[in-house]
């Protein structure tokens, strides 16, 4: 018998939003959220976590971040613990988005150090896959996606405090999507990797997103797929009806 995930749908807000701005979205989000079949997750810009939080209380709506750094403290300028994340009220952080890795040139390794702080300050992480248009052309996605689930997940990894999101680099923002049986086929291989290296019970129990160019208009048949277990939504994050639409699709 097929083990039931709970469904996540997570919001990449990205850097998009003022203050004013993040808290009425998170609000409006707060407000649409009772009844919804799957948990929610809003991940704002770190300066508005307070905000976004307070907006979020009482609502069940988990607050996350977008990125950690691996150390606990110290002498890193700009950069955010785990631990920080933690105590402005985070549950959950982004760690190997794909605009991360190319952006900001992050490995695998990194992206694993990361989930480890994150483990470590007792936040869940989401952690990013995927492949660039190239690699797809080139017949490589499979192995790229294998590679970096390899290379960024951490050994003592599990369902509790880990999910993955497969983001093909070339959907995202672009309107562009995976048929249903290319993000059928990429999230049965990735499950199938996962129980390869944390074995079959952590396979089975995890959870699987997609993220992509995901809208209200596609979000019900992408979710309905056997081993999708949500969304991480980014532009479509920033509109609550249209969050709270693809909440609506899970199954």
């Amino acid at each position: 018998m097929a083990t039931k995930r709970v469904m996540l749908v997570a919001g990449n807000w990205k850097m998009n939003g003022l203050a004013a701005e993040g808290h009425a979205l998170a609000q409006a989000v707060a407000a649409g959220a009772e009844g919804v079949g799957c948990e929610l997750l809003v991940c704002p810009p770190a300066v508005l976590l307070s905000t976004a939080g307070a907006a979020l209380s009482g609502s069940g709506v988990a607050l996350g971040g977008q990125d950690c750094h691996p150390e606990e403290s110290g002498a890193h300028t700009g950069d955010l613990s785990a631990e920080m994340l933690a105590d402005a009220g985070s549950r959950f952080v982004i760690v190997g988005h794909s605009e991360r890795r190319a952006d900001h040139g992050e490995s695998d390794a990194l992206v694993r150090a990361k989930a480890l702080a994150a483990h470590r300050a007792g936040l869940t992480t989401v952690i990013c896959v995927g492949e660039t248009e190239v690699e797809r052309d080139a017949g490589r996605a499979d192995a790229v996606v294998a590679g970096q689930i390899k290379g960024s997940l951490p050994e003592k990894a599990t369902a509790a405090d880990t999910v993955i999101a497969y983001e093909p680099v070339w959907a995202i923002g672009t309107g562009r999507t995976p048929t249903p049986d290319e993000v059928q086929a990429m999230h049965r291989h990735m499950r199938a990797i996962v129980s390869g290296s944390h074995g079959a019970e952590i396979a089975r129990q995890i959870r699987l997103l997609y993220g992509g160019s995901v809208k209200p208009g596609n979000a019900s048949e992408l979710m309905a797929l056997e081993d999708v277990d949500g969304a991480l939504v980014g532009g479509a994050s920033l509109v609550a009806a249209d969050f709270l639409a693809i909440a609506g699709c899970c199954a």
